[in-house]
This record gives structure tokens, C-alpha cells and sequence, in this order.
């Protein structure tokens, strides 16, 4: 039976060999997993259809095309007394190669006690003028021998008289570096290469303009301090804010519906779901699962689904069904610190809104200044779509839910 690379999703025509859980010759049973395949989407897992030994085709490493045999189970194979499952089988990784030979600097000392220690310039200027080191005699710090002896050395010049050694607190010579350093060449994995021709594609596309406004964050830290235990021990994860902006996210939606549409050609295609992208930062790269009809959950459901997608993107097992179908995206720089930036729409959505850094500073409030945890937001948007206005009074949407949880609980 021949193993094949299936339909992995839309406009997706090659893959890549991840990983072969399974060795050359093991005997594999129904349903074992026998490759990793890559997508510029996801890592998706190939099992086997029936029981067999298994005979591999295409090494590990490989891209090859949906659609197409990388190896086959003998079913006829008889199954052996024990057998134990296999070790998964990674692609050899690529033996380093071995470091350049560190350079001599210490030529064999002749009877008259030349041949100190040799500076690589010098060194060079002796095999250059094929000039005989042992008859060099050096005038550095502890008898090395200079470029400057060495060319002394072949106009037959006198050696001038060594200086003294100058005291210990004087500023020492700078330490010579022999190690060579250069540039590593490493292949783009599938998913970094489609994370560049989609950034590439969202500024070649679209008219993308970005606007900002920043939140106060107390109200939110107020509800954490009042209900975050027992948010915890009810439903097994903590209240963050993201649960909340998605919340808020929607209440701007659906008041400006042309931040959640996207142009198709002539047409305007307005969604009536809110389905939202949420930037999540793996080992490979960027990924956007999407948690879905965010308008039908609660703020416990929308933080169990962002834990679980989050897990899955960690552990490489997010699939097709994970990644598609998303209206607009929420990414949090402030993770890594981020105080500000412009985020890059998620083709073919509209908007994107980036969080970021919760900073105290000093704030006006009421003819006072008072020190207040502060969030800056950027909205960027996809211009043809939407206008200034709207875009602006989305983000006032969203500052003003976060900013009054209650808002979002009645809907206005």
C-alpha cells in the first residue's frame, strides 16, 4: 500500500518532510503516525492505514508535492513476534565542521634565544620575504616579535635597544583574536518562507495606514484584583486582558462593520461572524490560530481556546481547520516589551489590532495627576476599505470597553 502526501489544505500544492516517525523496516500498525509534513500553515501528521512494514522512499527533509508516494506498507508482511514501537526517525542533522586551525604564533627559540612570540602581521611579512624568523630578533612586550623587526630584519637594519617594561598599572596591549568568525547559510523553513511572501503580499495588496490611542489599563487591573482567584480556580486559567480586548473587539465590529470585511476583486465582502486570528510566537516562527465566534463566548471560553491553541502551536500539532477562517486579528507585542508599533494586516482581513506594553505613567485625571497603567493600541487598516473616520472611532470603541468592563456585559 502506498503512503501518500494528502490534501493538506487550499492553494497548497507542496510540503515538506518534517520528520519520519517511524524507521525503514519497522513493522508499523493501524493508525501509527509515520511523518511530520510542514505546510507554510502547520505540521500536519500522516498515519497508516493498515498494518504493514514499512519501506521509505523519500528521506526526511524533502519537499515533495501533495499528492505524491514517499513510501509503502507491505501488508502481506508478516507482523514479527514483539513488535515495539519505533524511535521516530529525524533528518541527520549536519555535522559542524571543524574549526580552522588556530594559528601558530610561537616558532621554535635558536641558540641566541630569538623566535619569541610572532605577531600575525609579522608572521605574514616573514613568509612574504621568505625571511628567517629565528634571525629576528623581537623588541615587543616580552620579546615578541613585531612587524616592524621583521622588516628591520631584511633592510639589514640594527635593532634598536629594547625599551624598559613599563609598569603593570600601564594600559596592556590589546589580547591578538586568532579565532575566525564568518557566516552561516541556513535554508528557510516552509513556514518562514510563507511568513515573508505574505508580509510582502499584505504591503503589496492593500493600502495599509495605522492609527493609534492608548487605554487605561485600571479598570481591567481592578477586575483581576476582585475576581482573578477565583477566575483561576473555577476555570483552570488566569484573566488576562486579551479575553477582555477581544470583547471589546467585537462591540467595534459590529458598530464599524468595514474594519471585519475584505475587498474581493470589485466586491466588498462584509462578515456577519467574528472569528479572530491571535498571533501566537513559536520556535518556527509566526502563527495565527483563529478562535472562533468570539461574539458567542464567554471570557473563560475565550481564554481556554487562546490556552489551547497556544499549546498546540508550541507543541507543532495545529492543523488546517485551526488556521483558516479568520476576520480579523489581535497580536500582543507587549509579551516582549514592545511599548509601540505598526502591525502588518493578515491578508485578505482589514484590520489588525496590536497591543502592547502596560506602562505606568503620570496621567491628568480630573485637574490631578495621577500615576496610571497605561497601554498604548495601534490599529492598522486596510485604507481602501476603511476610511479614517471609521477606523479611529473603532479604537475609541475599544478603549472605551476596556477602560468600562461593563460596557461589554450590557452591550453598549
Amino acid at each position: 500500500m502506498d503512503i501518500k502526501i494528502p490534501t493538506v489544505g487550499e492553494s497548497i500544492t507542496e510540503v515538506t518532510i518534517a520528520e519520519w516517525r517511524k524507521k525503514d523496516g519497522d513493522y508499523v500498525q493501524q493508525n501509527d503516525v509515520l511523518i511530520l509534513v510542514e505546510t507554510d500553515k502547520a505540521t500536519v501528521e500522516v498515519a497508516a492505514e493498515k498494518a504493514g512494514l514499512l519501506k521509505i522512499k523519500t528521506p526526511a527533509g524533502q519537499v515533495v508535492p501533495v499528492g505524491s508516494v514517499v513510501g509503502e506498507v507491505d501488508t502481506n508482511a508478516s507482523a514479527p513476534a514483539s513488535a515495539a514501537t519505533a524511535k521516530p526517525v529525524s533528518a541527520p542533522s549536519p555535522k559542524p565542521s571543524a574549526p580552522p586551525a588556530a594559528l601558530a604564533t610561537k616558532p621554535a627559540a635558536n641558540g641566541n634565544g630569538h623566535g619569541g612570540d610572532l605577531m600575525p602581521a609579522a608572521r605574514r611579512l616573514a613568509t612574504e620575504s621568505k625571511t628567517d624568523i629565528t634571525q629576528v630578533e623581537g623588541t615587543g612586550r616580552g620579546g615578541r616579535i613585531l612587524k616592524e623587526d621583521v622588516q628591520r630584519t631584511i633592510e639589514g637594519g640594527v635593532s634598536p635597544t629594547k625599551a624598559p617594561i613599563k609598569p603593570a598599572v600601564d594600559i596592556p596591549p590589546r589580547r591578538e583574536i586568532h579565532t575566525e568568525k564568518g557566516t552561516r547559510v541556513v535554508p528557510m523553513t516552509t513556514i518562514r518562507k510563507r511568513i515573508a511572501a505574505r508580509l510582502v503580499e499584505a504591503q503589496g495588496t492593500a493600502a495599509i495606514l495605522t492609527t493609534f490611542n492608548e487605554v487605561d489599563m485600571t479598570a481591567y487591573n481592578r477586575l483581576k484584583d476582585t475576581y482573578g482567584e477565583k477566575f483561576k480556580e473555577k476555570y483552570g486559567t488566569r484573566l488576562g486582558f486579551l479575553s477582555l480586548f477581544a470583547k471589546a473587539c467585537v462591540e467595534g465590529l459590529k458598530a464599524f462593520q468595514g474594519v471585519n470585511a475584505f475587498i474581493d476583486g470589485d466586491n466588498i465582502v462584509y462578515n456577519d461572524f467574528y472569528n479572530f486570528g491571535i498571533a501566537v510566537s513559536t520556535e518556527q516562527g509566526l502563527v495565527v490560530p483563529v478562535v472562533r465566534d468570539v461574539d458567542e463566548l464567554t471570557l473563560a471560553e475565550i481564554e481556554l481556546d487562546i490556552k489551547r491553541l497556544a499549546i498546540k502551536a508550541r507543541d507543532g500539532k495545529l492543523g488546517i481547520d485551526d488556521m483558516r477562517g479568520g476576520t480579523f486579528t489581535i497580536t500582543n507585542g507587549g509579551v516582549f516589551g514592545s511599548l509601540m508599533s505598526t502591525p502588518i494586516l493578515n491578508p485578505p482581513q482589514s484590520g489588525i489590532l496590536g497591543l502592547h506594553k502596560v506602562q505606568d505613567r503620570p496621567m491628568a485625571i480630573n485637574g490631578k495627576v495621577e500615576i496610571r497603567p497605561m497601554m498604548y493600541i495601534a490599529l492598522s487598516y486596510d485604507h481602501r476599505m476603511v476610511d479614517g473616520k471609521e477606523a479611529v472611532s473603532f479604537l475609541v470603541k475599544v478603549k472605551e470597553c476596556v477602560e468600562d468592563p461593563e460596557r461589554v456585559l450590557v452591550g453598549i
